[in-house]
């Protein structure tokens, strides 16, 4: 399910929690870093219940619109397209996949923000639903591509949505656009969304582990190379998440025998675009290509198989 670059960042959370709360127990970070990545199965199953439980209010909606004192004819015989959106029959058909989503949909119904009814009334009011539900054209193509536009430019663009997130864990905004790709992608290529194991195979769960334990035992080692090849400033005007950029890029390429070098600097130059400073980029991709062209000549790179070098 993960792709390595999203490891690569859950990794990079944990490791700045580590190094900035500064508690000698690894285990416990680790263990508690295996947790939160196995927490994106929830987030994704999180996001399918907000679906669903969007669907279940418009049908309550409708249905009480016929008893109102005075109801109009739109009342009385609503346009139930979006209750009867044919991919959303076919979620709701899925046993297990249903069973899972009924665990975690009380994020959703729990809370005091009436959350539920404050995002199906923008999606309702939007020129989105409008188009929707007043065009001819019919089928499960229509009905998903409503979906992904929905949730796209209307449901997790919504900022309640994006603070019951966050209180329910602090890496779920990090993670939501990812997740949401995959959900995205998903319905798009008719695909079940019921999300499967986090990790693809087991080298990836060793890849996260050998990263986290691989950068937090040779920190001190890591944070000389910074030293020596950033003129010899002292750590203290290096940024924190700049250092940590480079730790983790030092760990794949000095410690990591079967990761390509190139993979990893690419990796961790596009990573401080985002999570860095404006002059994070220039400054990790300027360090990383002179550690690695010297140290190549030194021979302390060493690689096994071919291309990894």
């Amino acid at each position: 399910m993960l792709s390595r670059r999203h490891i690569r960042l859950k990794v990079m959370q944990s490791l700045y929690s580590y190094f900035t709360v500064k508690e000698d127990d690894m285990p416990a970070y680790e263990r508690a870093m295996l947790k939160h990545i196995e927490g994106v199965v929830e987030l994704n199953l999180v996001i399918i219940s907000l679906l669903i439980e969007l669907v279940k209010y418009a049908d309550n909606f409708y249905e009480n619109s016929k008893k109102k004192h005075l109801p109009s004819a739109e009342d009385l015989s609503p346009n139930r397209r979006f209750v009867d959106n044919h991919f959303i029959s076919i979620i709701r058909k899925e046993k297990v996949l249903m069973d899972r989503i009924s665990k975690v949909s009380g994020i959703w119904l729990k809370n005091d923000h009436d959350i539920i009814r404050k995002v199906f009334k923008e999606l309702f009011e939007s020129e989105l639903y409008t188009r929707y539900i007043s065009s001819e054209k019919e089928g499960v193509d229509v009905d998903q591509r409503f979906i992904v536009n929905a949730l796209n430019e209307i449901i997790l663009s919504n900022e309640l949505v994006h603070h019951i997130l966050e209180e329910r864990s602090i890496y779920w905004i990090d993670d939501l656009p990812f997740i949401a790709t995959i959900i995205m992608g998903q319905i798009k290529a008719k695909e079940s969304l019921n999300p499967s194991l986090v990790f693809k195979d087991e080298s990836d769960k060793t890849f996260a582990l050998q990263l986290f334990r691989n950068t937090i035992n040779n920190n001190k080692e890591y944070e000389q190379i910074i030293v020596r090849f950033s003129n010899n400033w002292e750590l203290e005007r290096i940024a924190i998440m700049d250092q940590l950029f480079l730790k983790m890029a030092f760990a794949e390429i000095l410690s990591m025998e079967d990761l390509p070098i190139k993979v990893s600097m690419n990796e961790y130059i596009e990573i401080s675009k985002y999570y860095g400073s404006a002059k994070s980029k220039l400054f990790v991709n300027g360090l990383l290509d002179n550690v690695v062209k010297t140290f190549t000549k030194e021979g302390k790179i060493k690689k096994i198989g071919r291309g990894l070098v």
